[in-house]
């Protein structure tokens, strides 16, 4: 497809006029990576990113075009696919090298697998294994450039993967973590350096939230000797070195920037490292710091054509501004559009009689804040708009618990309040308080196949009362949920532990659109202009 593209280019004498014009300088003799991380289905970018590529190359440069993980998920343009027309995006784009980030697995392994199947580039990922120890694609890959010099990528999958992604859809896979992260690292490093490689770049989907601790791209780089820099994602964080000067660099997200590395190849080194805007506001208006491939755009307008024409349409109103948002917000703390879909899937199972084998009093729901991906702003509220809020496909289903195993989980999810978490859990049919002032008491081992530390005793939350009553860590609870967190994902292990359990087998967005149209009479109206008070943070 990139050959295809490049005759294209060539054959656009406008395109070809407009890059000799404004890009003058010589970069004979150089190579220059450019890299992307946590696109999220912003697609319209990857025709950034290859304009860019193109003005280099015009000025002698060999171009080499990488991406850090989570180009599958994020926006209704790559979710509708279940993540594949991020692939035909990157195909469209030129890519080289891709590594793995933690949504790459929301739609399971299997669909990884058949949409990577279609990848005109490399995917690389050392610390992610099969079933028979082996890893699910190469650790890494040498690109010899048209100079000689070897540049060896390794990648790098955040263990956080195992509960960020539903671990059902996840089983068999191991995931490394701490000393075994640092361990298969350096132990692939020192293959690549045997290999003649005169370069060694991570391509890491770590980041380096302190909650990612010790698995971050900082902690990466302490812990081995022989990067020569680290290409990163997973945080969103926008960096051209580590807090210490590491040489790590990252994007932030949906193309707000490109990385740039610009590399002398007879000295084998790097020169320079340094980040793009794509775009920045101007008195209002958007004005764009690198234009668009015109063959790329092509693509990226076909696919938005086709999912604007299918979910571009308006089924109902807010008269309220609905928070999405994710620090502050859903995941550290109750708000409006957490209410909202926590009372959709409560509405959803209890409309019909009979739904649950316990007392509708003892039925509670609880969604993950992390899996609340945007805001919807008041005025007309679109089927794009909930699915772009949630984009995962998880469905509806219905956990039973004892009063001390709900209790468990909302300690073990709110254990870094008031520091955000993707586990925070928005709630409805039930009123707990969290007291951020006594310390989260975790136990000596992480829960089993995760990164989480369940609680040694419950020391911070007190459920205030269910449904109005008592709460009784003995009774039997419902606790109406996702699939995600009914397998375990997040810091949700107790939910995985229960041996009774349901799907209901209704998709989130379609069970919150139901509840506004049927319930709500098509309008989310000032009954939700603020959390109803479901959680208390002391």
């Amino acid at each position: 497809m990139r050959k295809t593209l490049k005759k294209l280019i060539a054959l656009t004498v406008l395109t070809v006029f407009m890059i000799t014009a404004v890009f003058a300088s010589d970069l004979t003799g150089k190579t220059v990576i450019l890299h992307s991380n946590d696109v999220h289905g912003a697609i319209a970018g990857y025709a950034n990113i290859a304009q860019l590529r193109n003005e280099y190359e015009a000025e002698g440069a060999e171009v080499i075009l990488v991406d850090a993980g989570d180009f599958s998920q994020g926006t209704t343009y790559v979710s509708t696919s279940k993540g594949f027309d991020a692939i035909t995006m990157m195909n469209a784009a030129g890519y080289d090298v891709a590594t793995l980030g933690n949504h790459e697995f929301d739609y399971g392994y299997a669909q990884l697998k058949s949409n990577l199947e279609k990848a005109e580039f490399q995917v690389i990922c050392a610390d992610v294994f099969d079933e028979s120890g082996n890893t699910i694609y190469p650790a890494y890959t040498i690109i010899t450039t048209g100079s000689g010099m070897k540049i060896a990528f390794i990648g790098f999958e955040t263990p956080e993967a195992q509960t960020k992604a539903n671990p059902a859809l996840i089983k068999g896979l191991t995931f490394l973590a701490e000393d075994e992260l640092y361990a298969v690292a350096q132990e692939n490093i020192d293959k690549v350096k045997a290999e003649g490689a005169d370069l060694v770049i991570a391509l890491s989907h770590l980041g380096v939230d302190a909650e990612s601790e010790p698995n971050r791209s900082v902690d990466l780089y302490a812990h081995t000797t022989g990067f020569d820099f680290i290409i990163d994602g997973h945080s969103h964080t926008v960096m051209t070195e580590g807090e210490n000067g590491e040489p790590i660099q990252s994007t932030g997200t949906a193309f707000a920037n490109i990385g740039v590395i610009v590399i002398d190849n007879e000295t084998k080194t790097i020169e320079e490292n340094f980040l793009r805007s794509v775009s920045h506001d101007e008195d209002g208006t958007t004005v764009y710091d690198i234009t668009n491939d015109i063959a790329v755009s092509g693509y990226a307008q076909e696919i938005m054509d086709r999912v604007n024409g299918e979910y571009n349409i308006v089924f109902a109103e807010s008269l309220v501004d609905l928070n999405g948002e994710r620090d502050p917000g859903n995941r550290t703390e109750e708000t409006n559009l957490g209410d909202l879909v926590s009372d959709a899937i409560m509405w959803t199972v209890l409309k019909d009689e009979g739904s649950l084998s316990v007392d509708t009093a003892n039925a509670v729901a609880i969604v993950n804040g992390g899996g609340i991906r945007a805001s919807i702003n008041s005025g007309s509220i679109t089927k794009k708009d909930v699915n772009t809020v949630l984009p995962f496909g998880n469905t509806i289903t219905v956990v039973y618990v004892t009063g001390a195993e709900l209790l468990e989980a909302l300690e073990a999810s709110t254990y870094c309040t008031p520091t955000a978490v993707g586990g925070f859990p928005q709630v409805a049919g039930i009123e707990f308080t969290v007291d951020t002032t006594k310390a989260y008491d975790s136990n000596a081992e992480t829960y089993p196949a995760s990164t989480y530390y369940g609680p040694a005793s419950i020391n911070r939350v007190t459920i205030n009362s269910v449904n109005g009553r008592e709460f009784d860590e003995n009774a039997t609870y419902a606790v109406i949920t996702n699939d995600f967190m009914a397998a375990g994902g997040d810091t949700y292990y107790a939910f995985a532990s229960s041996e009774n359990k349901f799907d209901t087998g209704i998709p989130l967005d379609e069970a919150v659109m139901a509840y506004i149209t049927d319930s709500l009479g098509g309008v989310v109206g000032e009954d939700y202009a603020t959390p109803k008070g479901r959680i208390h943070i002391i």
